[in-house]
């Protein structure tokens, strides 16, 4: 496609789902006057997905097919779009059967890259699925713990880190809460095991002068909420689900974000934090905390699982809170260069690179 005087590079993103997230990005992206951008997903909505519908813009559209379930997993078959026409392909989804009929029989001839956390399967059958990713033109990782792990385990493509960025805008304009007697822990997810809402409820109990808010999905909290005393319950507030254009109300109630997952690839909830101007506590084993979080500037990290380290970490934002307004100044600094349009410059930077080879 030429743009007034420059031929714009046209570029095919093949996704999962319209996730708000990513969409913000793609949106940023089919702005940029050196793409002629177009997405296609593999199904309009997951039967639980948490997302409100929102018409697809012009540059997007689901691809035909179905899904099967195996086991745990969802696995997709969709006709393939026509990728010839394009001049590099973005992959991001790998465990499904049209993302692996894709990049066998599809990207054989064209240039690709693929973009994703870092995976966590193993055994013959997960090393059988991500074999075509050592043909790939480029891995865009996302973060730089999962930017390692695809260096080490793929190292013939070109590998960049591309995290999620996301759009801040109503984080950044949201006010922070007055001083007052008490701190506010906010954790935003769902309230699941591999999120760490268990060890967040076991670290909270003992605390003194702290509330915690809780916003997501019940998923396991009814069970958890049972085990706890009453006086306990009193100083929690559970909201349920919110949709995303309604998030930054609920953390411009908190004086300091919380996620103690056991396992998080990325954990875009932690990019809100920084736009909010949050202090953030989070465990090693969320993706972020490692390129959003800097200890004793913005917040702590801990070791996953340890309640201990997590209860010492929400202690110590109780015992000085003056230096919890200095950690969200520092969160909303960090967060400007975390726009969508920074992360589309990335994204030009790595298909630019991709081609120039």
């Amino acid at each position: 496609m030429i743009r007034g005087t420059q031929v714009s590079i046209r570029v095919a993103f093949v996704s999962v789902v319209p996730s708000p997230y990513q969409r913000d990005l793609f949106r940023a992206l089919a702005e940029r006057p050196e793409v002629d951008l177009r997405v296609y997903y593999l199904e309009r909505e997951s039967p639980d997905s948490p997302w409100p519908s929102e018409p697809l813009a012009s540059w997007e559209s689901i691809l035909r097919g179905t899904w099967l379930q195996l086991g745990g997993a969802r696995v997709h078959l969709n006709l393939p779009p026509d990728l010839r026409r394009f001049d590099i392909v973005v992959m991001n989804t790998l465990m499904s059967l049209t993302a692996q009929w894709i990049m066998r029989a599809r990207l054989r001839t064209l240039p690709w890259i693929f973009w994703g956390e870092r995976l966590t399967g193993c055994g013959h059958l997960h090393d059988m699925l991500s074999a075509p990713v050592h043909r790939a033109d480029g891995i865009a990782a996302i973060g730089t713990v999962a930017q390692g792990a695809y260096r080490r385990r793929f190292p013939e493509p070109r590998n960049f880190c591309i995290p999620y960025h996301c759009d801040l805008a109503p984080f950044l304009t949201a006010p922070r809460p007055p001083p007052r007697e008490f701190v506010t822990f906010l954790f935003c997810g769902q309230m699941i095991a591999r999120k760490g809402i268990d060890l967040l409820l076991a670290a909270f109990e003992p605390l003194e002068h702290a509330r915690l808010l809780l916003v997501g999905r019940e998923a396991d909290l009814p069970s958890l909420f049972a085990r706890l005393r009453s006086e306990t319950l009193s100083r929690i507030e559970f909201v349920g689900f919110q949709s995303p254009r309604d998030l930054a109300s609920f953390f411009s109630k908190a004086d300091v974000f919380v996620l103690p997952s056991r396992h998080d690839g990325w954990g875009v909830v932690v990019n809100q934090a920084l736009g909010a101007g949050l202090p953030i506590l989070c465990s090693e084993a969320v993706g972020a905390a490692h390129d959003l979080v800097e200890p004793e500037v913005n917040g702590l990290t801990f070791p996953a699982g340890d309640i201990a380290a997590l209860a010492a970490a929400m202690r110590r934002c109780i015992d000085n809170r003056a230096r919890l307004a200095d950690w969200g100044d520092a969160s909303r600094r960090k967060a400007d260069s975390w726009t969508p349009e920074a992360g589309a410059a990335k994204w030009v930077e790595a298909i630019e690179t991709v081609l120039a080879r």
